[in-house]
């Protein structure tokens, strides 16, 4: 059985579809919403269709909570605004009927049209550790991840840090032909090309050493939610 974790903070525009997303693929499929403090609603509104959970503030921190609670044998963290594609779970069990994959992603697209957008989602087909990112659906085996010891609990960069972990325990793959649909409003709201410069700059200064509590201050004093 797979477990959907998805982590939210003020997302009730966009729970219902996220949820929904899944349920039309699965109606028994295990979905747990871990929310981090909402006060627009999310958890009233995610209620009657998922198991919901007050988790502290903190993607990592809730990702983490959810997966202590999930009881499928495989962890599919879903964002809050982002949805699958219908027959992703399906390629996702058929990707993990193989015993030597341990984990791995989708690939995106955004749900605005725009030219560096198509591009942005043209890099989540780049089979490279540096190009998965959370809003792709990232998927582990719950074994797997126990033995990770679950997302490292900082601010930033918890997605690239457990795809950078997950091959010693075996494959890491790419499902290509169902992508998640994910918000472009953080791309939209402050500059597409902007947003997605300071994206690039934080990984290469994580990739130098910077640290991810260091890095976040910085992103905030720029007045840029993390990703």
């Amino acid at each position: 059985m797979i477990s959907v974790i998805i982590p939210t903070l003020n997302e009730a525009e966009n729970i219902l579809q996220t949820i929904a997303s899944v349920r039309q693929q699965d109606q028994e499929a295990e979905i747990i919403v871990v929310d981090g403090g909402s006060v627009d609603g999310t958890q009233e509104i995610a209620r009657p269709h998922a198991q919901v959970i007050d988790g502290p503030r903190g993607r990592a921190v809730q990702m983490n909570t959810g997966a202590r609670c999930a009881t499928g044998d495989v962890l599919l963290f879903l964002h809050g605004d982002s949805h699958a594609a219908p027959g992703a779970l399906a390629q996702l069990q058929k990707a993990m009927d193989n015993p030597r994959v341990a984990g791995g992603s989708f690939t995106l697209v955004y749900d605005v049209d725009n030219l560096w957008l198509r591009f942005y989602a043209f890099c989540s087909t780049i089979d490279g550790v540096l190009f998965r990112y959370g809003d792709q659906g990232i998927f582990v085996r719950r074994s797997i991840f126990e033995q990770l010891q679950g997302y490292a609990e900082i601010p930033l960069m918890e997605d690239i840090d457990l795809m950078r972990r997950l091959p010693r325990y075996g494959r890491r793959v790419l499902i290509r032909d169902y992508p998640i649909t994910t918000s472009a409003r953080r791309f939209v709201e402050r500059g597409i090309v902007r947003q997605e410069a300071l994206n690039v700059a934080l990984v290469a200064l994580w990739l130098l050493g910077v640290k991810p509590r260091t890095l976040a201050k910085w992103y905030a004093a720029r007045q840029v939610s993390p990703r």
